[in-house]
C-alpha cells in the first residue's frame, strides 16, 4: 500500500499535467468569407498539426506552453503563417484566418487527404491564369486526373485522353519532324499537345503519361489568354507534371503486358533542405512496346527534375525540366487518295489486312526532346503577387519516315510506298510576367491578371525529298519496281536502311529554316458584381512577327491581332450550382508558306489573310452533395472565316477562303455515390460543316478534322473499404464513336469508318504501401479504324499487369 500511494500520486500529477496541455483553434475562410475544408495546419518544428473540417474549423489539442508559428496552407492559395505564446496552459483561439488565392506553386501541396471524388478537380490555376475555382469558371475543360490514369493502368496518352469528354484521337503520333505528336479533334478542329504547365513545351513523339499530374482539355478558342501558337480554335491541351511536395516518398512500378510491353516507372520525392523550405523531385521511366503488327516498335526513356524553393513567405523559385530519348517506326498510315475516286469507299470494300505494316525495324525515327521551365513567384502585398516565367523547349526527329499513298489510278485498291529521311528540329523560347490581383474596389472583387508574354519559335529542315518505293495492296501484295502496278514480292525494294539510302542518295536535301517572334499583352478580370453574379472580361493584343529567307525566297511577314473574351456567370445555390454564358475568340496568324508540287520545278511563296473563329457557348456546372457530383453540361457555336486549308487536289497546294461553322452539346460528370466508387462519364456531339467556300470540294460537307459526331466514355472504379476483401477494386468502362468520315470531297466521294465502342476492365489489390493490378483493353478484341484522309488500324485485345511500391 506504501508503494502503491506514489505511484497513483506520480499517475495523478502526470494527468494533471496532460490535462492541463493547451489546444488551438480557429476558423479558415477564403476572401468570400466561405469556409475551406481540409486547410492544412501544422505547428513549425513539432509533430503536431491537423486540417479543417467542413465548416472551416480547426483544433490542435495538447499543446504545451511556448511560442509557436502555425503554418496555415492550401492548394492553390498562398500559405500564411500565425505565431503565438501559450503560457499558463491556457486555451487559444486564434483570430480568423483568410486565405488569398495564390498560383499553384510547388511548395504548396503538402497534405491533401484523401480526396471524395477522385476524377474530378475543382480548382486550377492554370486555365484563366487565376486560381480559379471550376465553377467560378465561365470557360468549360474537362480535368483527367493521376488518380483516373492509375485506376485504369494508362500507359500511353492516347488512352488518357479518351477520358476526355469530346477528344477523339485524329492521327496517332508520327514521330515526323514539326508536327510528329499525335493530332485530336476537339470541337470540331484539330490539335495537339503543345502545353506543359501553362506554357509551350514541345514534342515529336508521345507524351509519356507516367509524369502526369493531370491533363486539362480546354473547350473552345482559348487565343485570349494562350495566343495562337498552342491552341486550336477547338481549345487546348495543357499538360499538368507532377512536382515536389513537402516531405519524404516515392514509388517504384513494373507494368507488363501483351505486344512486348514493359515499363519502369520511379517516383522520389525529398526534402534537400526541410530549414530552408528546399523540396526535390525525381520522375524517370523507361519504356519498350512492339506493335500487333508483323514489325513495328516504340521505346522511350526520359527523366523528368524538378524543384521547389521557398526562400520566405514572399519569395519562391521552382524548376521543371523533361529530357527524353525516343525512338519508334512510325505507325501505319494508309493516305486515301483526295483528288479522284478509290475503288473502295470502307474498310469492307478495301479488304485491307491491318496485321501487315508495310515497313520494318530498321526504318525508325528518333525523337530527342527537352523541356524546361522556371518559375519566380513574389508576394508583392496581400492582394497582388508577381509571376515570372521562363520555358524552353526543344525536339528533334532523325530517321526514316514511310507512307503509304493511293494515286487512285493503279486499281485493285494498291497503294504506292514513299520514304524521306528525316532530319528536322523545332526550337521555343517563351518568356512570361503576370501580375496577379485579388483586391476590391467598393463592394466589387476583382480578380485580375496582367500579363505580357514573348514567344519565339525556330524550325529547321534537312529533311531530303520523298523517293518512291514500290507498291502494295491493301491485303498484303508485294512491292514492285512500277509506279502504276503491284507485282509479286521481288528484291527491288528491301525494307532495309542500306536499300533506302540506296535510293535517298539521289534525293534533294531540304535546307529550310523559318522563324518567327509573337509578342503580345493580355488582361482578365473577374468581377464579382454580387456575391452570387460575377463578369469575366479579357483581351489580347497579339504581336506576329515571321522572319526568314525559305528556300531563297523572302518570307518576312507581320500582323497584329485583338482578342476579346468575356463571360457571366450566376450561382443560384453558392458554389453548388452555376449557370454561364462565354463569348471567346481565336485566330490564327498564317505565316507564308511554299505552295506547288516541288516534283514540277521550284515551290512559290504565298501569304494568306489571318483567320479568325468566335464562339457563344452556355451552359451550367455543379458541385452537389459535399462534391460527391459534377457535372457540366454546355452547348457551343463556334464560327471560323478566312479557314487556309490544304488543296483536296494537291498536298502541296494550301487554299483559303470560306466559312467553317460547328455546334453541339457536351455533358461530363463526375461522381462519388457512395465511399469507394468513383464514375467519370462524357457524351459529346457536334455537328461541323463548311457553309462557304470557293472550292466546291469541301462546300457542305462534314470537315474531316472533325472527326466523328458522338463520342462516349465511362469508366466507373470500386474498391472495397472493410472486411476481407478491404483494398481490392475493380473496374469497368467503355468509349467509342460514331461513324466518321476519312474523306469527304466532292469528287472522290466518301470513304467511311464503322462506328466503334471498346469494351475495357480491370482488377486490382490496394494495400498500404504497393499495389497489384490487371487491365483488360479492347475486351471483345473489336477491329476498328482512326484516321484523317488516312487510315489508322488500332490495337486488338491486350492484357496489362503492374505492381508498384510506395514509400
Amino acid at each position: 500500500m506504501k508503494k502503491l500511494i506514489p505511484i497513483l500520486t506520480i499517475f495523478l500529477f502526470t494527468t494533471i499535467a496532460y490535462s492541463q496541455n493547451a489546444t488551438v483553434n480557429g476558423t479558415v475562410t477564403d476572401n468570400d468569407q466561405t469556409p475551406l475544408f481540409g486547410v492544412n495546419i501544422y505547428l513549425k518544428n513539432t509533430t503536431l498539426g491537423t486540417q479543417t473540417n467542413e465548416n472551416g474549423v480547426f483544433e490542435i489539442a495538447n499543446v504545451s506552453n511556448g511560442t509557436y508559428t502555425a503554418s496555415i496552407s492550401y492548394l492553390g492559395f498562398k500559405t500564411k503563417e500565425i505565431s503565438f505564446t501559450i503560457s499558463g496552459n491556457q486555451n487559444i483561439t486564434l483570430d480568423k484566418v483568410v486565405l488569398y488565392e495564390g498560383n499553384e506553386i510547388l511548395n504548396e501541396v503538402i497534405v491533401e487527404g484523401e480526396r471524395i471524388n477522385k476524377f474530378s478537380r475543382k480548382q486550377t490555376a492554370y486555365v484563366s491564369k487565376l486560381p480559379l475555382k471550376d465553377i467560378e469558371n465561365t470557360q468549360v475543360y474537362s480535368t483527367v486526373t493521376t488518380e483516373l490514369l492509375k485506376s485504369q493502368l494508362v500507359t500511353n496518352f492516347d488512352d488518357a485522353l479518351k477520358n476526355a469528354t469530346g477528344v477523339e484521337n485524329l492521327w496517332s503520333s508520327t514521330g515526323r519532324g514539326g508536327d510528329g505528336a499525335g493530332y485530336y479533334s476537339l470541337r470540331g478542329f484539330s490539335v495537339q499537345p503543345q502545353l506543359v504547365n501553362g506554357l509551350p513545351g514541345l514534342t515529336n513523339g508521345t507524351i509519356n503519361p507516367a509524369n502526369i499530374e493531370r491533363i486539362e482539355v480546354l473547350k473552345g478558342p482559348s487565343a485570349t489568354l494562350f495566343g495562337n501558337a498552342v491552341s486550336s480554335y477547338g481549345g487546348l491541351i495543357n499538360v499538368v507534371t507532377k512536382k515536389p511536395y513537402v516531405g519524404t516518398g516515392g514509388e517504384l512500378a513494373f507494368t507488363s503486358g501483351t505486344y512486348g510491353l514493359n515499363q519502369i516507372i520511379g517516383d522520389f520525392n525529398l526534402p534537400i533542405s526541410k530549414k530552408d523550405n528546399l523540396y526535390f523531385r525525381l520522375n524517370t521511366a523507361y519504356t519498350t512496346e512492339q506493335s500487333f503488327q508483323d514489325a513495328g516498335f516504340r521505346k522511350s526513356f526520359f527523366v523528368a527534375p524538378s524543384l521547389s524553393y521557398k526562400v520566405n513567405n514572399k519569395l519562391s523559385f521552382s524548376f521543371y525540366g523533361e529530357i527524353t530519348q525516343a525512338e519508334q517506326t512510325n505507325p501505319t498510315f494508309l493516305f486515301l487518295n483526295r483528288a479522284a475516286p478509290s475503288v473502295a469507299s470502307n474498310m469492307d470494300e478495301l479488304g485491307y489486312n491491318n496485321k501487315l505494316s508495310f515497313t520494318s525495324n530498321d526504318l525508325a525515327l528518333q525523337n530527342p526532346t527537352q523541356n524546361y521551365r522556371v518559375e519566380m513567384d513574389y508576394k508583392l502585398s496581400d492582394t497582388w503577387q508577381s509571376q515570372s516565367l521562363v520555358s524552353k523547349s526543344s525536339t528533334s526527329t532523325t530517321g526514316y519516315y514511310t507512307y503509304l499513298y493511293d494515286y487512285g489510278i493503279l486499281g485493285g485498291n494498291t497503294f504506292s510506298r514513299y520514304l524521306n529521311k528525316q532530319n528536322a528540329n523545332t526550337q521555343t523560347t517563351d518568356i512570361q510576367q503576370n501580375f496577379i490581383g485579388d483586391f476590391k474596389i467598393a463592394s466589387l472583387r476583382n480578380r485580375v491578371v496582367i500579363g505580357a508574354d514573348y514567344f519565339n519559335q525556330t524550325s529547321t529542315d534537312n529533311s531530303t525529298g520523298y523517293a518512291f518505293y514500290g507498291n502494295i495492296t491493301a491485303d498484303g501484295g508485294a512491292n514492285g519496281d512500277n509506279p502504276f502496278t503491284a507485282d509479286v514480292e521481288t528484291d527491288a525494294y528491301p525494307l532495309s536502311t542500306s536499300g533506302v539510302d540506296a535510293v535517298l542518295a539521289s534525293q534533294g536535301v531540304n535546307n529550310v529554316k523559318s522563324k518567327f517572334h509573337i509578342f503580345s499583352l493580355y488582361a482578365s478580370d473577374v468581377l464579382n458584381i454580387t456575391e452570387n453574379f460575377s463578369a469575366m472580361v479579357g483581351l489580347r493584343l497579339d504581336h506576329f512577327d515571321n522572319e526568314g529567307d525559305l528556300n531563297n525566297l523572302d518570307d518576312d511577314y507581320n500582323q497584329t491581332t485583338l482578342s476579346p473574351k468575356f463571360g457571366l456567370l450566376y450561382q443560384p445555390i453558392k458554389d453548388k450550382l452555376t449557370v454561364f454564358g462565354n463569348y471567346q475568340n481565336g485566330f490564327t496568324n498564317v505565316a507564308p508558306q511554299l505552295v506547288g508540287d516541288p516534283n514540277n520545278g521550284l515551290q512559290s511563296l504565298q501569304t494568306f489573310d489571318p483567320e479568325q473563329a468566335n464562339q457563344l457557348e452556355f451552359g451550367i456546372k455543379t458541385n452537389l452533395f459535399n462534391n460527391r457530383l459534377n457535372a457540366t453540361i454546355s452547348y457551343y457555336d463556334i464560327k471560323v472565316k478566312d479557314r487556309v486549308i490544304t488543296d483536296p487536289s494537291s498536298p502541296f497546294n494550301k487554299i483559303q477562303g470560306g466559312e467553317v461553322v460547328s455546334k453541339g452539346f457536351e455533358i461530363e460528370i463526375n461522381a462519388n455515390p457512395l465511399r469507394g466508387l468513383n464514375i467519370r462519364a462524357g457524351y459529346s456531339n457536334n455537328d461541323s460543316e463548311t457553309v462557304e467556300s470557293d472550292n466546291a470540294e469541301i462546300l457542305n460537307r462534314r470537315p474531316l478534322e472533325a472527326g466523328p459526331e458522338s463520342l462516349y466514355n465511362l469508366w466507373a472504379n470500386y474498391e472495397f473499404q472493410e472486411g476481407s476483401l478491404d483494398g481490392f477494386g475493380l473496374g469497368f468502362g467503355f468509349n467509342g464513336a460514331s461513324e466518321r468520315f476519312a474523306i469527304n470531297y466532292a469528287s472522290t466521294g466518301e470513304f467511311i469508318f464503322p462506328s466503334y465502342t471498346i469494351a475495357n476492365a480491370s482488377v486490382f489489390y490496394q494495400a498500404n504501401k504497393y499495389r497489384i493490378g490487371l487491365k483488360l483493353n479492347n475486351a471483345f478484341n473489336k477491329e476498328y479504324y482512326k484516321g484523317w484522309t488516312t487510315i489508322n488500324p488500332q490495337t486488338p485485345r491486350s492484357l496489362l499487369a503492374t505492381i508498384s511500391y510506395q514509400f
